[in-house]
């Protein structure tokens, strides 16, 4: 029996997102063949000489190039379509990788779309057509993440009352880009950053029953995209007691960011410093390093509770609390390229479903609507 043919990606775009965030976990992939690109820029005439990142044929010679995206979306040999775009062409190539008919697997870069009313388009077509949609919500897999995660779905911290997630950063340089020019949807960090931090909270406590926002800009006073934002998502019935809290700022000098802490009636878990993901790519460990994702004792976060629930905790005789730091869990961005692979081959259904970013849009949307008009704005 021969052996299973890998899974063929045409991606569409080859700027920072397609080299910076996806192929180094795609490429370890061997089930994966990165097979076409769109790019609208003509390679060079001297591929040989060209710098390395400047075109995709100089970096992916074996890979087709399509210039035109009539010829790319009717490639029959496509099997699954990566948008890695801006954020305003994400709905026009999602639409038509949807309509050509070819390909089963959509692979969308967040945001998701600008507008949840976009997402809501997207996701009825995918369900006409027929096609698996998708979203590279990746920071699921973040190491912090996945550790909440556990210690919350264990019953450590018994009923949670507050949670904080933050994405904060101080003062880098693309801020000062992103706080410029006139605001639309998909515009400021709200849908950038917010894109991974809503998500998470939706994955760990579901839609909200109402949203408080509050956005500020540190960068150009006139213009609305923000460069800081607090969110504050209320719930009903048996979560009428929970406070979710998703912040992030670009002016925040501190060693180790506070990633955020979750509080229960049994515990509270506190937990210092970025997944190591992003920050040993960029100083050249590949993903396939049995070190990549993986947090040193030093970067635990401290787990506190009434009863002693992991052997990490020690008694502490002065606050009568069991307290230790608590072992992460590996971050590994791999794994969302597995799923997809696995989803296409009928192995395993897809782990981010298109409903749950189109929810991360609409909690956007609504934030937004909360700060322009002061008020809490219910969820609808």
């Amino acid at each position: 029996m021969s052996a299973t043919k890998p899974v063929k990606f045409g991606i569409v775009g080859y700027g920072n997102s397609s080299r910076v965030y996806h192929l180094p976990y795609i490429l370890p992939n061997k089930d994966i063949e990165v097979y076409a690109f769109l790019q609208r820029a003509s390679a060079p005439v001297d591929i040989e000489s060209a710098k390395a990142g400047t075109h995709c044929r100089v970096d992916y010679p074996q890979s087709k190039h399509y210039q035109h995206e009539d010829d790319f979306f009717a490639d029959p040999e496509i099997e699954v379509v990566l948008v890695l775009t801006r954020e305003d062409y994400h709905a026009y190539f999602a639409e038509r990788a949807l309509r050509a008919g070819k390909h089963g697997k959509l692979v969308v870069e967040k945001p998701f779309t600008r507008t949840s009313a976009e997402a809501d388009h997207l996701i009825a077509l995918a369900k006409e057509t027929g096609k698996i949609l998708t979203v590279f919500q990746n920071r699921r897999l973040d190491a912090d993440f996945q550790t909440v995660s556990k210690i919350i779905n264990s019953g450590a911290l018994g009923d949670i009352t507050e949670y904080e997630k933050r994405y904060d950063i101080d003062s880098p340089p693309w801020a000062v880009h992103a706080g410029q020019g006139e605001w639309e949807p998909g515009k400021g960090l709200l849908y950038g950053l917010g894109s991974h931090t809503i998500d998470q909270a939706l994955q760990l406590f579901g839609r909200p029953k109402s949203v408080i926002g509050i956005l500020r800009n540190t960068v150009d006073a006139e213009s609305e995209n923000d460069t800081v934002f607090m969110i504050i998502l209320q719930y009903g019935e048996e979560k009428r007691n929970l406070i979710v809290t998703i912040r992030t700022t670009v002016v925040s000098v501190m060693k180790d960011q506070l990633q955020g802490f979750v509080r229960g009636t049994k515990g509270t878990f506190i937990k210092y410093g970025d997944c190591l993901q992003e920050v040993q790519h960029f100083a050249g460990m590949p993903a396939t390093d049995p070190s990549f994702g993986v947090d040193p004792p030093s970067r635990y976060g401290y787990l506190t509770t009434n009863a002693k629930v992991d052997e990490c905790q020690a008694y502490d005789e002065d606050s009568q609390k069991y307290i230790g730091r608590y072992p992460s869990l590996r971050g590994r961005y791999l794994g969302y390229y597995e799923n997809v692979v696995d989803a296409v081959r009928g192995k395993a259904e897809i782990a981010v479903k298109p409903e749950e970013s189109r929810d991360g849009i609409r909690i956007m949307e609504l934030a937004r609507e909360s700060h322009r008009k002061g008020v809490t704005v219910p969820w609808s």
